[in-house]
């Protein structure tokens, strides 16, 4: 068995993290011990390892926060779940790792049959896309949104949740390579981003005004994508990308009445009740299962490909996710 373990956090991930032998306790009452079968590497993870994320575990700490596994053994008294089953694991429990002992009430059934690797990816992003399209404004179908950042995970679920809404979305990619893996997904219309982002926009949507955006850059792209939204439309931050702080002018705040508010899918499941949050994984758990939903993979990786892995990960210019393959 092995995991993929770190004691200290510093400015490049790879360096500060190791796939390590170790030894998993016995079973004890209710708890079951599962294979991991795939696990993904976010944004969030690179972050967490350099540690400029806004939550830290403490140290040391074993990297992954969502991923599948297969139950291998449950302790006597577990009901409900048996050798074999795929189940989705818990958000933060350290998914690079070959083997897990978990809560059996922490674990969610998945469907026979569905991708695995489809799957890992369900716990972060389908949700973070879901939830930017449906609780921010109250969207209907023929309604436009705008989002940068098009080509990320985030980026393309959204683009999926929204057609299959009938609503209509602008997408900006930060380079001219990324546009055909966006319009690949369905997306509407598909600009890179720039100067005259506004007017192009109006060109593309034949005059209409987002009353949504969604932001993952930060710094001017803020600014370009406020002032290609309609008045009083609300524009929301969940990342930044680019580094910077956002950065919106206060012509668009006070004259065209932009509001600029922020999203942190970690903040909503603290906030949730679990009535409401296994709604939402069922409803996503469907769409995945029905191929209606799903991610680009890039490349797969072994647990003792870790740094390579992360560093994939870390790189820019990406086609899809990483993901780790703690079993082979």
């Amino acid at each position: 068995m092995k995991h993929a373990r770190y004691t200290h956090r510093g400015p490049v991930p790879q360096d500060v993290i190791e796939a390590t032998p170790f030894t998993l306790p016995a079973l004890q009452a209710g708890q079951v011990r599962v294979e991991v079968l795939a696990a993904p590497i976010n944004p969030s993870d690179v972050l967490t390892l350099t540690g400029d994320y806004g939550s830290l575990p403490p140290l040391p700490a074993v990297g992954g926060n969502e991923g599948v596994g297969r139950v291998a053994e449950v302790a006597a008294d577990v009901a409900g779940l048996s050798p074999g089953q795929t189940v989705l694991l818990p958000i933060g429990c350290g998914t690079w790792s070959t083997h897990l002992i978990v809560d059996a009430e922490a674990l969610v059934p998945l469907p026979r049959g569905g991708d695995p690797h489809q799957l890992a990816m369900l716990t972060v992003n389908p949700p973070t896309a879901r939830l930017l399209l449906s609780d921010i404004v109250d969207l209907h179908p023929g309604d436009w949104v705008i989002q940068n950042a098009a080509n990320s995970a985030v980026g393309g679920y959204l683009i999926q949740l929204a057609r299959i809404r009938g609503v209509r979305t602008v997408n900006i990619v930060r380079r001219e390579a990324a546009v055909a893996d966006v319009q690949e997904l369905g997306a509407n219309v598909v600009l890179v981003d720039g100067d005259d982002l506004s007017q192009r926009v109006a060109e593309a949507t034949g005059g209409a005004r987002p009353r949504l955006g969604i932001d993952a850059v930060g710094g001017m792209a803020t600014e370009r994508m406020a002032q290609a939204l309609a008045p009083g439309a609300t524009l929301v931050n969940y990342g930044a990308m680019g580094g910077e702080p956002c950065a919106i002018s206060p012509s668009a705040l006070i004259f065209r009445g932009i509001t600029l508010r922020g999203f942190w899918l970690a903040q909503w499941f603290k906030n949730t009740d679990a009535a409401t949050r296994n709604t939402l994984f069922a409803e996503l758990v469907g769409l995945i299962a029905a191929g209606q939903l799903k991610a680009r993979i890039q490349q797969t990786y072994g647990i003792d490909e870790i740094k390579a892995a992360v560093a994939a990960a870390a790189a820019g210019e990406r086609s899809g996710k990483i993901l780790l393959l703690p079993n082979g």
